[in-house]
């Protein structure tokens, strides 16, 4: 490990000439110490790991401080260093930074399905709070999240591969891309892809390896075409050819319904230029061929969120085949590789204005997620604010707003101002009046209409697509009554996941066999307390708290004590007892008409291995369809986990159980 270090410490001296590089050492030291005799999965010493987190915080050329930081990342949760010890040796700037990287991976619970949906939601709050104060936590949490799934082939559990893949896919890369940094977005895919769809995975690599001395070539033959032409033009730039990530490549297939023969755009060109009107004349060069329409997007003129500069177009070459070409300036393109990086300045903790920037949609949204109630809603609102595709349009003033794909005129009043969507009753698009489900393109010039005596409605939760018009409509109706206050859904909640009452024979057992006979969510052998205040036993209704310590407490299922405390929707676990026989459920799901429907509802509830017996989909009337099934359960609590699931998939509109004898009777209305 020692030689490793030494290539870390070298390239901090190329890159980082005059910077005080002993507290680099010094982390080096107090974490090879901490970590000695712990192994890796894979066999390797654990300290292998923080120095590879430290090596990919220092190619991103981040600050010695950061890289210490990273190489102690793990010595608080893992180790018996403490957080007085750390303050001691390292000050309070790196200690911050280790603990707040450990805060996100304090959660302790049991890995059941929904326990597990509230670790991962509360672990995203806790990373916003902790990037609000400093963005090197999450940076630092990327880098040991890059590292784990360089490594996941080692993990022997597949659930946990699974989940973690899944996680990475939905979270971490996102991130990544909302931070800037390409790169690292790009490997978190392919390596969730290749371990999420291995058999999609080595299709692809195969397909794209068996011809790549071809597409080589052609590229060659681009660049070198290219180069002539600015060459002539006076246009002083390099040209460099890329190709496309394997897990870019699958989306493309599965969004255009094509096979890999037939995405022919899978190679790109870049044009780094010296100045922005070199850009701009590079770009005449390049349309000298035919451009695609609807496929040139100016990012210069209008910079993402993350602060990406590019101009992307996609050309027709004379052999049919389309080309996609990227225009950017030097500086650009850093930023593009850098990320958020790029504009952090470490000289005396200053920050380039366009930083603060950066950081605005990361502390939005931790305000956004203050205000939601329970996991589902927090990983939705992440989900769709993070994970989407932008768009940017106008206000009448001419001030560009950036939005999530799909975005209505009311996200956009939304996002002006809470009191703008609040009081909106329509609005104009371009001129002309349009329904508040109109789906906003790039460059619409929006004007909202509003009125005092507007109040939002129940039907915009259905209207929304971005995570801050949904919770600031949720809090509105939650104060003038038109959504049931938390109280009132707990009860609810409590009913609507208990079997179906039926007589019961109660037991009373010694602690031993109570233990072994109690079901958490299906599963048996989790830790549980039983709740003294009502004494579960065998054959009562029981219901499971998840609390922070310490763990699930089970409760009758009509304690009074758990009725009348407060208590949160999300942290509810279902309970029941050994032996209950496995029943039939009945599930009718409502959706919009739209390409890969069915693909996406059956994906979502394929990670929880129910056992569907019948299954029927039913195209309808009035823009809508139905997907009805029929699938076996050890108890009720699995409706509530499937219709939950269901209900985040895009599109669908209404999930209910439903008698079986009534399967094939369904219509749509």
């Amino acid at each position: 490990m020692r030689e490793q270090f030494a290539k870390l410490f070298k390239h901090m001296r190329k890159h980082m000439p005059g910077a005080d590089l002993e507290i680099v050492r010094k982390a080096y030291r107090v974490a090879n110490d901490a970590h000695m005799g712990m192994e890796r999965d894979s066999g390797e010493p654990y300290i292998s790991h923080p120095l590879e987190v430290a090596r990919i915080l220092a190619n991103l050329n981040l600050d010695p401080v950061t890289v210490a930081a990273g190489l102690l990342h793990d010595v608080l949760e893992d180790t018996r260093v403490s957080h007085d010890e750390l303050l001691k040796e390292f000050g309070e700037e790196i200690t911050a930074l280790v603990d707040g990287v450990s805060k996100i991976k304090s959660m302790k619970w049991t890995e059941t399905p929904q326990t597990q949906k509230e670790k991962q939601a509360e672990n995203l709050r806790k990373m916003l709070v902790a990037t609000a104060k400093d963005v090197r936590v999450i940076l630092i949490k990327l880098a040991d999240r890059m590292h784990n799934m360089r490594t996941i082939a080692f993990l022997r559990d597949k659930k946990r591969v699974e989940r973690i893949c899944r996680e990475t896919l939905d979270i971490y890369a996102p991130l990544a891309h909302r931070l800037g940094i390409a790169a690292w977005k790009w490997e978190l895919e392919d390596h969730a892809f290749h371990h999420l769809n291995p058999t999609e995975y080595k299709h692809i690599a195969a397909h794209v390896a068996m011809k790549r001395h071809e597409r080589e070539a052609w590229l060659k033959e681009t660049i070198a075409y290219l180069d002539a032409r600015l060459a002539e033009a006076e246009i002083s730039a390099r040209v460099i050819g890329r190709p496309k990530h394997l897990y870019s490549i699958y989306r493309k297939m599965l969004q255009q319904n094509k096979h890999f023969d037939e995405v022919m755009d899978i190679l790109a060109v870049r044009i780094i230029t010296h100045t922005v009107s070199g850009c701009y004349n590079a770009l005449g060069v390049v349309h000298q061929w035919p451009p695609v329409p609807g496929r040139f997007k100016d990012y210069i003129a209008m910079p993402k969120a993350n602060m990406y500069q590019s101009i992307h177009t996609v050309v027709m070459r004379e052999n049919g085949m389309p080309l996609e070409i990227q225009i950017r300036t030097e500086d650009m393109d850093r930023v593009a590789r850098e990320g958020i990086a790029a504009h952090w300045v470490y000289k005396e903790g200053k920050t380039d204005p366009k930083f603060d920037g950066q950081l605005r949609w990361l502390r939005q949204m931790y305000e956004w997620l203050q205000d939601a109630h329970g996991p589902d809603e927090v990983l939705d609102t992440i989900r769709r604010d993070v994970g989407r595709p932008d768009i940017y349009v106008f206000t009448p003033k001419g001030e560009v707003k950036e939005l999530a794909e799909g975005s209505t005129p009311l996200d956009f009043a939304y996002h002006v101002h809470s009191d703008i969507g609040h009081h909106c009753i329509g609005a104009r698009v371009n001129g002309k009046l349009v329904p508040l489900r109109y789906n906003l393109q790039t460059g619409d010039v929006v004007e909202i209409l509003t009125s005092r005596s507007q109040t939002p409605h129940l039907d915009w939760l259905d209207v929304v697509v971005t995570g801050k018009a949904r919770t600031r409509i949720r809090q509105r109706l939650r104060e003038i009554g038109e959504l049931e206050p938390l109280e009132a859904q707990l009860r609810r909640d409590v009913v609507r996941i208990l079997p179906e009452a039926r007589p019961r024979t109660i037991k009373n057992v010694d602690d031993a066999t109570r233990d072994k006979m109690i079901r958490v969510d299906g599963n048996k052998g989790i830790q549980v307390q039983f709740a003294k205040c009502c004494m579960p036993m065998p054959g009562h209704m029981v219901i499971g708290y998840a609390t922070k310590s310490p763990g699930i407490t089970i409760h009758r299922a009509d304690c009074p004590n758990f009725a009348k405390t407060k208590r949160d929707p999300a942290r509810m676990i279902p309970a029941s007892w050994d032996g209950e026989e496995h029943i039939e459920i009945g599930m009718r799901v409502t959706t919009g008409q739209r390409p890969n429907m069915l693909a996406d509802i059956t994906n979502a509830i394929r990670p929880m291995n129910i056992s569907i017996t019948r299954a029927q989909f039913n195209p309808g009337e009035n823009g809508k369809s139905l997907f009805e099934f029929v699938f076996e359960a050890p108890d009720r609590d699995s409706v509530a986990r499937v219709a939950a699931t269901l209900k985040q998939v895009p599109g669908v509109t209404e999930v209910q159980s439903v008698p079986t004898s009534a399967f094939s009777l369904m219509k749509v209305s």
